[in-house]
């Protein structure tokens, strides 16, 4: 299994009205299989808007490459970009694939 990380700026979504949320600046790590294909993905990102997420609902982010995929979101305590107001750092949990 290889493991393959992206940076980039994309695009968050609310899962179920597919409403623009915020743009984001990402880090996904991908766990490819011995074969090359997705077998999970992860990651952190900073919401560039001030906006309120609630931690654990669902969302689609949209990739740099236009790769979308559903995920949820965890505050990261005490983790946060120094701005006023702050950028909080968010955990990324996918919640299906990438594609």
């Amino acid at each position: 299994m290889a493991t393959h990380a992206t940076r980039g700026k994309g695009t968050l979504y609310d899962s179920h009205t597919k409403k623009v949320i915020s743009m984001v600046s990402y880090h996904i790590h991908e766990e490819l299989t011995s074969e090359g294909t997705l077998e999970k993905w992860w990651g952190e990102l900073t919401l560039t808007d001030s906006v309120q997420i609630s931690n654990g609902d669902k969302y689609m982010i949209e990739l740099a490459d236009k790769r979308k995929g559903k995920c949820s979101l965890q505050r990261r305590v005490n983790r946060a970009v120094i701005l006023v107001p702050p950028r909080y750092i968010y955990l990324l949990r996918a919640t299906g694939t990438l594609a």
